[in-house]
């Protein structure tokens, strides 16, 4: 048995396990955790909790202390060199006319690394950009192209329901949406109706959907036959969060019913 805590570094991230050891740790907690890339800060999301081996990561990294005075001081003097290396990029980017834009600077917590993120049509030579990044901030540089969804992210913004962007808030990972997510729930396919703010399908499709195929799972399908207690007809819509279906009957008048007052036509 270890004792493991969950460690998120963004809000809208994902929660990462790492070995508490006897560090007394409580959720909310500020803790520097060893990562891939080093140290960095994240927030205990969890409390500890004795896990067996079997079920833990190969990989299952260190905490190594509570955040101090001191490491929150790191923090906020790289969180003023991503500000200052965001306009320094976007004005090389600028005097290069280089076809993309500077979405996000990260700083890992001991500066071996500045990450910068960037969306772009399609590919870009950014090596002459790169030389300026290193020449400026004499640390290894990484230019990373960013997806439409991945840019709104980070940029954040309102989506049409008037709150903000899922993929920002609730969501851990960014899976994939289809059309078939937004038929089930009897969405309009109209793309401008169930597109987000990056352009692509919205994130609460695909988050929604899975309830949705749930509710309607007995319910009559779309095209069936049934028999209601009005007589025979043609199942021709569904609403599946009130948990019914509109028939329209061999007499042509359309009826809504409950989905469980209604029986499959055999």
């Amino acid at each position: 048995m270890k004792n493991v805590v969950g460690v998120k570094f963004k809000k809208e991230g994902k929660v990462y396990t790492f070995h508490a050891a006897d560090l007394p740790l409580r959720k909310g907690d500020s803790v520097v955790v060893i990562t891939d890339n080093g140290p960095a800060i994240g927030t205990a999301v969890t409390e500890v909790r004795a896990a067996p081996l079997e079920q833990l990561p190969a990989n299952l990294k260190d905490v190594l202390r509570v955040a101090t005075e001191e490491d929150f001081r790191t923090r906020e003097s790289n969180q003023k060199l991503e500000r200052e290396a965001m306009q320094f990029c976007v004005k090389r980017i600028a005097e290069r006319q280089l076809p993309m834009k500077m979405i996000d600077v990260e700083c890992l917590f001991d500066r071996s690394k500045m990450l910068f993120s960037f969306s772009a049509e399609s590919r870009v030579d950014f090596r002459d950009l790169v030389k300026d990044l290193v020449q400026r901030f004499r640390t290894r540089i990484e230019l990373r192209q960013i997806s439409a969804r991945q840019e709104a992210r980070i940029v954040k913004g309102l989506g049409i329901c008037g709150r903000e962007v899922c993929c920002a808030t609730l969501l851990h990972s960014l899976d994939r949406v289809s059309v078939k997510m937004a038929k089930e729930q009897n969405m309009s396919l109209n793309p401008e109706k169930i597109s987000g703010l990056c352009g692509r399908l919205m994130c609460c499709l695909s988050f929604e959907y899975d309830a949705y195929a749930d509710l309607k799972r007995d319910m009559p399908k779309c095209g069936k036959m049934v028999q209601t207690a009005e007589g025979r007809g043609k199942v021709i819509r569904q609403n599946a969060l009130k948990g019914e279906v509109v028939v329209i009957l061999e007499q042509g008048k359309e009826t809504t019913f409950k989905a469980g007052d209604v029986q499959r036509d055999k």
